[in-house]
């Protein structure tokens, strides 16, 4: 008799070809208690690796067969060293399954397949239909007919139940440290699109360019206070000749980001508005009410210099300008 494994937790969801995870950290006790895996089932792993594992060269064989298959084996496994790299710790990986001891040390291994995976970016749906492949072999193609047939039904059951919860493992560290990599990429890239740069003592500048939505303005937001509040800044330059479209929407995040600012001690002037963006705004009727606004960079400088009372300041800037 088959049992046929499933190789997905309650406690994940799929959407948009994503798998996120809300088991959190838990205890190996807990794992145990999510997948209903009892020590007798422990015992039917045990029982079973002793009559399969002793062919784990068998093993390797068979999964290596079917992984050649694989559109993504010639990307990861072209190397023979890393091909044998991979036998080794697949072999011990297999081995310490087979001991049927569920615990801290045995998660701590599993995370670190997760973690590999994640680093050299192996797509999940390989590594899960590797699972569900393995379980065959183990279960048919290396069995070797020596349990009655309950035995063999309550020892498949008990794989399953133990690869699921492996498999789970893995897949909840894969997507975590997937999407810390994301994160880490989405910090640089809003680092890189909102270059605060301090132009002067208490003088600070952000050239936006492209277009503005509601996250974007809020991350440029968070970063204009950020950079307020590290260097007490008391006059604040926001260049938006580069934005594309200035609409009522456009309008209101500036003025929000302007309020923001002066709540924290420091005035914003906004340069770069245009004749057709000034007349825009006049026809959609956006009020910018006490809003500073400038056409170039150059009367925001000004203007900046004299919101932080920098007299030489200005009348060097207005040297050089001239």
């Amino acid at each position: 008799m088959r049992l046929t494994a499933t190789f997905m937790d309650p406690s994940q969801t799929i959407s948009a070809g994503t798998i996120s995870t809300s088991g959190g950290s838990l205890s190996a006790r807990q794992w145990l208690d999510m997948f209903q895996v009892t020590e007798a089932d422990l015992g039917y792993v045990r029982s079973y690796g002793a009559r399969v594992y002793p062919r784990v060269g068998d093993y390797i064989t068979e999964i290596y067969a079917w992984m050649r298959q694989l559109p993504v084996y010639a990307r990861y496994f072209s190397d023979p060293d890393t091909v044998t790299r991979a036998q080794t710790k697949q072999m011990a990986a297999w081995g310490e399954f087979f001991k049927g001891k569920v615990d801290d040390a045995y998660l701590e291994g599993r995370r670190e397949i997760g973690r590999v995976h994640a680093q050299i970016s192996l797509p999940p749906q390989a590594y899960m239909a590797a699972m569900s492949v393995s379980y065959t072999i183990w279960t048919e193609r290396l069995y070797d007919g020596s349990l009655s047939a309950d035995e063999h039904v309550s020892a498949c059951r008990a794989l399953a139940k133990l690869m699921n919860l492996e498999t789970t493992v893995v897949m909840e560290t894969f997507v975590e440290r997937s999407n810390q990599v994301i994160i880490n990429q989405g910090r640089a890239l809003l680092e890189m699109s909102t270059p605060v740069a301090a132009l002067w003592d208490g003088i600070l500048m952000l050239p936006i360019v492209g277009i503005v939505d509601s996250k974007r303005a809020q991350d440029i937001m968070n970063r204009m206070l950020e950079r307020v509040a590290e260097t007490q800044s008391r006059a604040f330059i926001l260049d938006i000749s580069g934005v594309a479209v200035v609409d009522t929407a456009v309008a209101n995040h500036l003025i929000k980001m302007t309020k923001a600012t002066r709540l924290m001690g420091c005035d914003c002037v906004i340069s770069g508005i245009s004749p057709s963006v000034a007349q825009t705004m006049v026809e959609l009727g956006i009020e910018v009410g006490e809003i500073r606004t400038t056409s170039t960079l150059k009367d925001a400088l000004k203007a900046a210099f004299a919101i932080t009372g920098s007299a030489n300041a200005t009348a060097s800037a207005t040297a050089n300008a001239a």
